[in-house]
């Protein structure tokens, strides 16, 4: 928890392209409600990396079944972190061990389970990582603290460059906005920003 990172940020947001071209025109972004969302509620960014969030437009355009068509397309944004949860840093770990364990507490007294984490190696659906999240958020709120902006981790995804690698193929970093104030600008991403192979 922090305001030590440099304070800017470039984010990539995947998302279909008339829905693209409705936030370059500063229509505002939808936060994301899933129960299953990483980092929590929020806006989500693939941090510096215009390729990972191409393949997620795409990846989101295969599961669409709607009348009008999905055309993958990336809408870019510049994001001050400002006081941001970084799970990258000391600091931000503990709090969110905190929070899991005021969680525990208080789904012992509720007699409510906890919600679990699923989605084989890479746990791709992550309530009870959302749950934990979204407590510290409440928490905060409760104790009158200052709300985080954002919230930051980095994710290790998909297999292994090589045998026994510790780099993983779609290792990237995640920036959950919570406060959409801190989305300055948005900006049309260069077709020469993405590699060949996604275009």
């Amino acid at each position: 928890m922090h305001s030590l990172s440099t304070t800017f940020v470039l984010g990539y947001h995947g998302c279909d392209k008339t829905v693209g071209e409705r936030l370059l025109k500063n229509e505002a972004f939808k936060k994301s409600e899933n129960d299953y969302d990483w980092l929590g509620s929020g806006i989500y960014f693939w941090e510096s990396n215009p390729d990972r969030a191409l393949s997620w437009a795409h990846e989101l355009g295969s599961r669409h079944k709607g009348k009008k068509p999905f055309e993958p397309f990336v809408v870019g944004a510049v994001i001050d972190l400002g006081f941001c949860l970084d799970l990258m840093t000391a600091n931000g770990i503990i709090a969110v061990k905190e929070a899991y364990a005021g969680l525990i507490e208080t789904a012992k007294s509720s007699k409510v389970p906890l919600p679990v984490n699923e989605g084989g190696e890479d746990l791709l659906l992550r309530r009870l990582d959302r749950a934990v999240i979204q407590y510290l958020h409440e928490f905060r709120k409760q104790e009158k603290k200052v709300p985080f902006d954002t919230v930051r981790a980095a994710f290790t995804e998909a297999k292994r460059l090589y045998e026994n690698s510790g780099f993983r193929e779609k290792t990237h970093i995640q920036v959950c906005v919570t406060n959409p104030d801190k989305i300055k600008g948005v900006f049309r991403v260069p077709d020469n920003h993405f590699s060949s192979s996604l275009r």
